[in-house]
């Protein structure tokens, strides 16, 4: 049987399983002792809301679909018409294809083909690995055209908030500034954390609502930085990201159809919404070359 979410991937270890859909080479399901880490989504229906997916060659918004990139004006088509942006890039859509798999991990490949809007050779993986700390997932990125390139990368993940409403839960994320938007939820700054923003020690998400990005992260000694998701049972899901996450965008879901406060998405990234216009820690990969992301997630 075919699923609209592609080929299913079930992964095992010990009292952990993942299922891998090949459509966005998204995480479907995560759980743990029978517990849901993830918040699933059936596997024959579109995911509300981004679940688990990929997010490349940008995450998040580019204001009105344009950028300008090695002298040329580009223009991508407008996914989110409302706001007139075009959102979370041209892969979490696509199908990936199964490069390697064992009982614990599969590596998911994709090709992005040249387009108008894009027009460069763009190669990823994606591997998702289960480990005795949890659930790893690491992104290779190639450039396999002959002119340099404009990336990022995100993940869209959906955690569960334990069997709980979520205002029963407590938030923590590493960083020093939250980014200030606008009407379209575009850019416009960045400010130190304060108030509700200020997860640097556990806040209680009673009545507290996100669709913001954090920057300017608190790497820890291994230069990772965290995002802990307490339960009200005790249990925390614990969210790490290597340094290549300069960025981490929080949403609860309040005004997303499907997803209003089911959960909270997590989100590690490499650059906040509009990188491709700003520049702001957006990567340009030269011909032949790679960059790789790594992060992952463990119940405790």
């Amino acid at each position: 049987m075919e699923f609209i979410s592609g080929d299913q991937i079930t992964l095992t270890l010990g009292d952990q399983v993942a299922t891998i859909a090949t459509v966005g080479a998204a995480l479907r399901e995560y759980t743990v002792g029978g517990r849901e880490v993830v918040i699933p989504f059936p596997a024959d229906e579109l995911p509300a809301a981004f679940h688990g997916m990929v997010l490349a060659p940008w995450p998040n918004r580019l204001r009105d679909g344009k950028y300008e990139f090695g002298g040329r004006e580009l223009q991508v088509p407008l996914s989110e018409p409302d706001r007139g942006t075009a959102l979370h890039g041209l892969v979490c859509w696509a199908a990936w294809t199964v490069e390697e798999r064992s009982e614990s991990s599969v590596t998911l490949a994709y090709e992005l083909v040249a387009s108008p809007g894009y027009p460069f050779q763009l190669a990823l993986a994606t591997t998702y690995a289960l480990g005795e700390d949890g659930l790893t997932i690491t992104t290779v990125a190639r450039n396999v055209g002959a002119s340099a390139l404009p990336y990022g990368l995100g993940f869209h993940p959906w955690f569960a908030p334990g069997g709980t409403p979520l205002d029963e839960c407590t938030l923590q994320l590493d960083a020093a500034s939250n980014v200030t938007v606008d009407e379209r939820l575009l850019p416009t700054g960045a400010v130190p954390v304060d108030g509700d923003f200020d997860l640097r020690v556990a806040l209680p998400l009673e009545g507290v609502a996100f669709d913001d990005a954090w920057v300017d992260v608190i790497p820890d000694a291994e230069g990772r930085s965290w995002s802990r998701l307490g339960w009200a049972d005790g249990s925390t899901v614990e969210i790490w990201a290597d340094s290549e996450a300069k960025a981490w965008q929080i949403c609860t879901g309040d005004e997303v159809a499907g997803v209003r406060r089911a959960g909270v998405a997590i989100e590690p990234m490499t650059c906040i919404a509009d990188a491709f216009r700003t520049g702001e820690n957006l990567i340009t990969l030269e011909p032949g070359a790679e960059h790789t992301l790594a992060w992952g997630m463990r119940l405790v």
